[in-house]
């Protein structure tokens, strides 16, 4: 299926999808090709806002790009495969039967099938700015990141518990 499917599959079921992503086979691959698909998205979404940054501050862009890459594409990456891995540690500790690969497919497939609303939060913080529309979008992000984290890693841990 199409990764744009499996996004708004997700936002339906995500444990289905989950299932469907695991019952491919573990290729780290395919992981990491979704992990860099999920930053990619999450550095093209602060571009809105680092723009209006550099406006209002009257600052160059370019080094506000450079920096975001830099976090989005290099360090971020890294900080996802802890967490993965901390995750994977946690549930372990409760019993859980799945394998560090789960564990990295849950996070990132959080990441990638939550990234239409981290779009909209740079919209927000790019068009209109700091304030109570901009705090909800990101509030309503996290909590689609987060739910779409848990139910994902509890598939890929517990499977059908």
């Amino acid at each position: 299926m199409a990764v744009t499917r499996d996004i708004a599959a997700t936002y339906r079921g995500p444990r289905a999808v989950m299932r469907r992503l695991l019952a491919m086979g573990e290729n780290e691959g395919r992981a990491l090709a979704i992990l860099m698909a999920g930053c990619v998205v999450m550095f093209i979404a602060q571009w809105p806002r680092l723009a209006r940054e550099a406006y209002l501050t009257e600052q160059e862009l370019n080094p506000l790009l450079g920096g975001a890459l830099l976090a989005w594409a290099f360090i971020a990456p890294l900080i996802l495969y802890a967490i993965a891995l901390l995750s994977h540690w946690i549930a372990k500790a409760f019993r859980a039967r799945g394998t560090g690969f789960g564990a990295r497919l849950a996070l990132f497939w959080a990441l990638l099938a939550s990234s239409p609303l981290v779009l909209l939060h740079g919209l927000v913080a790019g068009f209109i700015g700091p304030g109570p529309g901009l705090t909800a979008v990101g509030a309503i992000w996290l909590a689609v990141f987060a739910a779409f984290w848990g139910l994902g890693l509890r598939e890929a841990e517990w499977g059908k518990a």
